[in-house]
């Protein structure tokens, strides 16, 4: 067990699978409080290890702000402090379209949830980071938010969206102990793959120069560092996770 997650709170969004679910895996294995976030109750209860006593499912969707605030609230009342939050609640869209192809639908619910739904969870609970002047931050973003992805008009401007957030928060909060950053992940294997074509996938796949996906053990790795206290000096940045395809 790694001490330094013991007497830490932590809040996840996408809890229920992917990386979300892996990463709060990993702090509440490692003794944390977690909080999971996600929009079905029964899938985030079944997504829960069975051997993890300091787990608190609310089942809701990030984009409403109240929900999230309640949540924030009955979680900090329960476990007295927030240390750590993980934006991981994402979704794709349609993809493999051009731009003017894409429905304002679409478009709409893609940065609904993956900018604000992170703006939601921020809001909420940094007032509660700024209390005991410590917090670690990690949105996650995408390579496609830096790089853009043809055909992911959407995805790629909200992720792109994520890490322009990071950059201000970062400034504004870089004297008062909280900590915000981002990661920006090149495909990783995780069921968001299976919703997408295999040419879009190919095409994700040949820019990266490892030749292939990530994997969910190397998020967990490099997503756990960034909200520990080892990262002390920090803040604003997007870690890069995407196998040589970004370097910037």
């Amino acid at each position: 067990m790694n001490n330094q997650w013991k007497d830490k709170s932590a809040v996840i969004t996408g809890a229920a699978n992917g990386l979300g679910n892996a990463l709060a895996r990993h702090l509440l294995a490692n003794g944390a409080k977690v909080a999971l976030l996600d929009r079905n109750l029964e899938e985030i209860k079944k997504a829960i290890p069975k051997d993890a006593n300091h787990a608190h499912a609310y089942a809701l969707d990030v984009v409403d702000a109240l929900a999230v605030h309640r949540a924030i609230e009955d979680f900090a009342s329960k476990v007295g402090k927030i240390d750590v939050l993980a934006n991981c609640a994402g979704i794709v869209g349609k993809t493999g379209i051009k731009s003017h192809e894409v429905t304002f639908e679409d478009f709409n619910r893609v940065l609904a949830v993956n900018v604000l739904g992170s703006f939601n969870t921020f809001k909420a609970v940094v007032p509660h980071m700024l209390k005991q002047h410590y917090g670690r931050v990690l949105h996650v973003a995408s390579i496609a938010g830096k790089d853009g992805n043809a055909g992911m008009v959407a995805y790629s401007t909200s992720k792109a969206g994520v890490v322009g957030m990071t950059k201000v928060q970062g400034k504004e909060y870089a004297e008062t102990g909280i900590l915000i950053n981002s990661i920006a992940p090149a495909v990783i294997e995780t069921d968001i793959l299976k919703g997408q074509s295999a040419e879009q996938i190919k095409y994700m796949t040949d820019k990266i120069p490892m030749k292939r996906c990530g994997t969910i053990e190397e998020f967990v790795t490099v997503a756990s560092f960034i909200l520990s206290e080892q990262n002390s000096f920090t803040t604003g940045f997007t870690f890069d996770l995407s196998g040589g395809r970004a370097l910037y």
